[in-house]
């Protein structure tokens, strides 16, 4: 039984357990969340959200909305933090499916590791590495089929991660665990049409806020399925036409998915870093030869096909809707050698230069094409052409970002929100997070 073997699996799971290249990239995933969910509170989801909610949130919550240090009840927390930490897009992805994993994982944790107070670092993660686990398995399990669909998978597997996550630190028994998982697997949530809308990060905090949702009730011994996963009317069936639970689940504790996050250096989506990297690579090749990139005639990219399904969006209007334009990505990397968040705002998607130059943006598919790889070309009006194949584009696995950048990735967005003292305290109390007494005191590390 999957479901059984998962609940078993996640509360054995002790933070001794984890091998120290396990805990190196738990601790990364952990810092790189956070400075997104601090960082990503500037876009308009996350402050839209916490206005609509903040009625009914109470006054005596103790849990923190990071981006702007406000203390509210542990649900909407997770929620609020969750939609802030994917609204750039500038989050954590694994290698073998598109999941997210951190964002409904750690939203959901630590608000219940503030209201819970006395957690300590291996605790939390522990509780962590067994969340990112858990969808990764499960995301494993179902992709590609039911990502191809129409399934943000990111979503549909973070409300069981986070349930596992936040279950093992509230000391869930097995049969708690089975049912907290089955609560979880019911709240399915998101679809690919919201890409490019508040919605889309929306999906992330609502399933931080469902897996913490569910932990919370079967603690208190609500019922539910002790199969949900399994079951041929459960999660894996419904969701998808082609799962194979059994063989994913095989490998906790040998294969550890948290070892395949990748992290990203551009805030778009990530099926487009290759062509990205390669642009920019032609950018600085043009600027040293004194090249005018205004004066681009046409621009050309071979990809792998899912560039077509996720990001095949000539007239974005909007900066969100950006993240998921090819041809915007292109304009602004050709034209500023850059792809940071300034890039993907409203007034970069609707500035007249970026226009004229993704309008002459042509791109083809090529199932040959890896995801962490393109092929990308342009040719000037001068009739100079320039052609780059990158081969595993910055960021991907085999070429990943180091700490060094993604320290300076996390202070730079941070700064944004709460200014650079305060970002480098914030990045000094994450990047230490192992050593902590008690991870529901962070927070205040950096509060004013």
């Amino acid at each position: 039984m999957a479901t059984k073997h998962l609940a078993t699996w996640a509360l054995a799971l002790q933070f001794g357990n984890l091998t120290e290249p396990v805990v190196d990239m738990a601790v990364k995933s952990v810092y790189n969340w956070a400075g997104c969910a601090i960082g990503g509170y500037a876009l308009p989801p996350a402050g839209v959200a916490l206005e609509a909610m903040s009625p009914f949130t109470g006054s005596d919550g103790n849990s923190t909305v990071f981006g702007v240090g406000q203390h509210v009840d542990i649900r909407t927390a997770a929620m609020i933090n969750g939609i802030a930490s994917h609204a750039d897009d500038y989050d954590d992805t694994h290698i073998d499916t598109p999941v997210h994993p951190s964002g409904p994982v750690a939203s959901a944790l630590f608000a219940m590791a503030e209201w819970m107070g006395g957690v300590t670092g291996e605790e939390f993660l522990a509780a962590f590495v067994a969340g990112v686990e858990t969808e990764c398995k499960l995301g494993v399990a179902v992709f590609p089929d039911h990502y191809t669909i129409g399934w943000h998978i990111t979503s549909t597997t973070g409300s069981v991660g986070a349930a596992v996550a936040v279950g093992k630190l509230l000391g869930l028994d097995q049969k708690q665990m089975q049912r907290a998982i089955s609560i979880a697997s019911v709240q399915v949530i998101g679809m690919h049409e919201s890409f490019g809308t508040d919605t889309k990060p929306f999906h992330v905090g609502a399933a931080a806020q469902a897996g913490l949702t569910s932990a919370l009730l079967a603690k208190n011994d609500f019922g539910g399925s002790l199969k949900g996963l399994e079951a041929e009317k459960g999660w894996s069936h419904v969701v998808s036409t082609h799962q194979n639970l059994t063989k994913a689940f095989s490998t906790f504790g040998t294969v550890w998915e948290v070892t395949k996050n990748t992290f990203k250096p551009f805030p778009c989506d990530r099926i487009i870093h290759p062509a990205i990297d390669g642009w920019i690579q032609i950018h600085d090749k043009a600027k040293k030869k004194g090249l005018d990139m205004t004066k681009i005639a046409n621009v050309t990219a071979r990809t792998h096909p899912h560039v077509f399904l996720l990001t095949d969006h000539p007239e974005p209007k909007t900066g969100l809707e950006g993240k998921f334009s090819v041809y915007h990505a292109a304009a602004v990397a050709l034209l500023y050698g850059e792809a940071t968040p300034k890039q993907f705002t409203d007034e970069a998607v609707q500035n007249k230069t970026v226009i004229a130059l993704r309008e002459k943006v042509h791109v083809t598919k090529d199932d040959k094409v890896s995801d962490h790889e393109a092929f990308v070309a342009v040719e000037f009006e001068n009739g100079e052409k320039m052609e780059v194949h990158v081969e595993n584009c910055i960021g991907s696995y085999k070429n990943p970002l180091d700490a060094e950048y993604l320290q300076k990735k996390f202070v730079d967005h941070v700064s944004t929100q709460i200014g650079e003292k305060r970002a480098k305290k914030a990045l000094k109390a994450f990047v230490g997070i192992a050593n902590s007494t008690d991870v529901g005191r962070i927070a205040q590390a950096f509060e004013e």
